[in-house]
């Protein structure tokens, strides 16, 4: 499953960054959002193995485009001459925030001895981070209609 995961995640980082070349980074993790978060939901009712080698498949196929999205975004709303820190700085707290997650289902299933509170647990992360695309969506929308600035005001 996990193979089946990271090869359809290889596919999703050709196909996201087609699509971030039309709708943009931000539109394109917002979508790899709300797409992982639909994955994320059906991991709790099936239990069965066709229906989790499905779902690893959809999973790796929705999440893989969300990490390189990151950089898009940078290269986007801020100047050229701040992307190597900043991109750094993302992709570290990109990686610290999996590790975590990683951690953090590992000890919720000890203690309840189920990953679905640990997927509840992602849900809830997730939901999170569609929150924080959701809120930079519409203040860029905002500030492109009124002062044509997006987040690079915003920014330092």
């Amino acid at each position: 499953m996990l193979s089946l995961m990271l090869a359809c995640g290889v596919v999703s980082r050709l196909i996201s960054g087609l699509i971030c070349d039309r709708i943009g980074g931000l539109r394109t993790l917002l979508l790899g959002s709300m797409l992982q978060g639909i994955a994320l939901l059906l991991f709790l009712p099936f239990d069965g193995l066709v229906s989790l080698y499905v779902i690893s498949a959809l999973f790796g196929l929705f999440q893989g485009g969300i990490v390189p999205s990151y950089a898009i975004i940078v290269r986007e709303y801020f100047p050229a001459s701040e992307a190597g820190g900043r991109v750094g700085a993302v992709i570290m707290c990109t990686m610290l925030g999996m590790a975590l997650g990683g951690w953090m289902s590992g000890q919720i299933f000890d203690l309840t001895g189920s990953y679905h509170a640990a997927f509840i647990n992602g849900i809830l992360w997730n939901l999170l981070n569609f929150s924080i695309c959701m809120f930079l969506l519409r203040r860029t929308s905002r500030n492109k209609s009124g002062s044509g600035s997006g987040l690079q005001t915003a920014g330092a």
